[in-house]
């Protein structure tokens, strides 16, 4: 099945509908250097900001942006990266989790906005989750599918076996389905904010 499959317009249409009724705040954007000139805006000057691991956040050129280190942000990704005793860097990883802005990506979403994301350790996840004040999503539409069923097989057929042969080809374990977290709703209405990018983008 071809899991990135560019989505047409009443499928986003409906996208964005669901995520706006869920608290997912989607904003849709034409191509990645769009994405990432949003993601900018989106986040205030001096804040403390992590991002979990994701490929589209590469794509769209914001772990570049980071790195330069001329952002007007605190980057607690350099804290953890500097600190070489495992445990403090888990436990740096573990305090990243309720950061001012939490960004990055998610694995599926399916036409009536429902969110999904997987994860080994689910450092990601608990950011998302409640940790976080603020999350902010970077997804292609590629991400699109038309339900529930359909989004458990992208993360089960695509998304995890792609991630796995990535890491194991840049030298590491790979990785493993260790939590899979469904997002309904978001409780309150600004926390979350997704932006939507017309290209492919991730797995």
């Amino acid at each position: 099945m071809n899991w990135d499959k560019i989505p047409d317009q009443p499928a986003i249409d409906s996208v964005i509908a669901g995520m706006r009724e869920r608290n997912f705040n989607p904003v849709l954007v034409p191509d990645k250097q769009s994405a990432l000139e949003k993601l900018k805006q989106m986040i205030p000057a001096g804040a403390e900001v992590m991002t979990g691991s994701s490929t589209t956040l590469e794509e769209i050129g914001f772990i570049d942006y980071l790195a330069e280190r001329k952002h007007p942000w605190r980057n607690l990704k350099d804290g953890i990266i500097a600190e070489k005793d495992p445990q403090k860097q888990r436990d740096l990883r573990r305090a990243s989790t309720i950061s001012e802005y939490f960004v990055g990506s998610v694995q599926a979403i399916t036409e009536t906005g429902q969110v999904l994301g997987v994860d080994a350790t689910g450092s990601r996840q608990g950011g998302y989750v409640f940790g976080a004040r603020n999350v902010i999503w970077v997804v292609g539409i590629n991400k699109i599918v038309s339900d529930l069923e359909k989004a458990m097989k992208r993360l089960i057929e695509h998304c995890v076996p792609l991630e796995d042969a990535r890491m194991k080809s840049t030298g590491g374990a790979g990785t493993f389905i260790g939590k899979i977290v469904i997002y309904e709703r978001e409780g309150l209405p600004q926390r979350i904010s997704t932006i939507l990018v017309k290209e492919k983008l991730g797995y």
